[in-house]
């Protein structure tokens, strides 16, 4: 076992409900909340659709649910179903270090194994935050994108052990986990590149079904490759491009990275939040959205190069394209007031007046940006009028719902109700919110999956 694989599978055994602070027990059922919202409103999306068809089609003896729908299906096509659904309007929370990513699109490997193990919500709340911990643990290390890989190759391990973790797997079994996730799952950066693709809403959520599909041949005593990082055809080689540590994770009173994960307040791409929220600032300051002359934005090179990097960030044909391009973010922000998920359909794409506004918009990198990134994303955005007068916001490092600058329980209940009121009751809501607010003291998991359907 080499000492990657030996600390992740180790601090996996270790982990325990019992040893949590409480404000990391709360944040986890915050971000509960915030990600069974999002699933809720990505149900009636087209790859959404079909994962649920591709789900339909597969039976087994021992069933999860797909959210939603209800039905029973695998645990890994449940997984993936519902991961499509969470990750889909690109609204569910985020991490950035060297490489950025959502690791709740990791709920989605632990919701299911936990289902068929009859978990309480303790066991699930200390899976949550093993994902997080993991995730962002590799994020800080590791930029996958540098050699061409998708973060989602970081994200298969934190979903690996967050199934392991639900399963109670033994430690060698949690181990060949982490093997089989890692020789099997390195997904390509060219998933978010250029004119966006569904799959970018899919990636995640077919790492979280890989990874339960893992666990379990694990857990019936597949071997996987190793050393896996450390081999000469292993990680360090193929993805990271060299060894690297893992600083020492979270225990007791410790800093847990769940604790700097933050909540999307705009159903756009990360690196696109202080902006939409600098954009609405200075739109408050005209009087016209048809007076705008020129967009300037300045903001950090990470972002430019992930949201304003190619041409087709300018000339968005889909939703996918639309919600990761920063210019695109910036205009709808300037013309409408407000950046919500209806701004991204076909209406809007095909309007001559705000695809016009796109193309005004200029996007600069900010040396003062670059410094205190990733810990702070600082930007700002200036308007130039027909009359001359430029109108500048303020420079905004963290936007509302960053783990800075935090939503409060209330603004987060209000964008769960938001996503949910298409598809579930006032009453339905309103006992999914105090299951998930008490997710502690919920003796089976699958009380609060239940309650997820229509």
């Amino acid at each position: 076992m080499d000492r990657i694989v030996d600390y992740l599978t180790s601090y996996t055994m270790g982990l325990q409900f019992d040893d949590l602070p409480q404000p990391v027990v709360h944040q986890a059922k915050r971000m509960m909340v915030d990600t069974l919202g999002c699933a809720v409103g990505g149900y009636d999306s087209q790859p959404s659709v079909i994962a649920r068809q591709m789900a339909a089609n597969v039976s087994c003896s021992q069933p999860a649910t797909v959210l939603g729908s209800g039905q029973r299906t695998t645990p890994d096509m449940a997984a993936f179903a519902n991961g499509v659904m969470i990750r889909y309007l690109d609204y569910n929370d985020g991490y950035s270090g060297k490489e950025a990513g959502h690791p709740s699109d990791a709920i989605a490997a632990i919701l299911s194994p936990a289902e068929i193990a009859h978990v309480d919500g303790r066991e699930v709340i200390a899976a949550t935050v093993l994902a997080y911990e993991v995730f962002c643990r590799l994020c800080d290390v590791v930029s996958a994108k540098a050699g061409g890989f998708d973060h989602v190759a970081l994200g298969v391990i934190a979903a690996g052990l967050g199934a392991a973790k639900a399963m109670g797997l033994s430690r060698e079994q949690t181990a060949e986990t982490v093997n089989l996730c890692v020789s099997a799952n390195m997904a390509l950066y060219q998933t978010r590149i250029g004119d966006v693709s569904m799959w970018k809403g899919c990636a995640f959520a077919n790492a979280s079904r890989n990874a339960i599909f893992a666990a379990q041949l694990a857990q019936r005593g597949l071997t996987g490759p190793s050393p896996i990082f450390e081999g000469p055809g292993g990680f360090f080689t193929a993805v990271s491009g060299g060894p690297f540590d893992l600083e020492p994770f979270a225990s007791g009173d410790g800093a847990y990275k769940i604790m700097e994960a933050s909540i999307k307040r705009f159903p756009v791409g990360l690196y696109a939040q202080t902006v939409a929220e600098a954009a609405m600032e200075v739109r408050g300051m005209l009087s016209n959205a048809e007076d705008i002359v020129e967009v300037n934005v300045q903001t950090f090179k990470a972002a430019v190069d992930v949201m304003a990097g190619d041409e087709e960030k300018w000339h968005p044909t889909n939703r996918e394209t639309a919600d990761h391009s920063m210019p695109y973010t910036v205009a709808v922000a300037l013309m409408y007031g407000s950046v919500e998920h209806k701004h991204f359909g076909g209406e809007h794409l095909s309007n001559p007046r705000l695809m016009d506004l796109v193309k005004r918009v200029k996007i600069a990198v900010s040396e003062e940006a670059n410094r205190r990134a990733p810990e702070a994303m600082l930007c700002n955005v200036e308007v130039v009028t027909t009359s001359g007068e430029r109108h500048r916001s303020a420079d905004i490092p963290y936007y509302r719902g960053h783990w800075k600058n935090p939503m409060s329980e209330v603004e987060l209940e209000e964008k769960f109700r938001s996503l949910s009121s298409d598809h579930l009751t006032r009453g339905q809501m309103e006992s999914i919110l105090e299951l998930l607010w008490n997710l502690e003291q919920v003796e089976d998991i699958g009380q609060v999956i239940d309650l997820v359907r229509w």
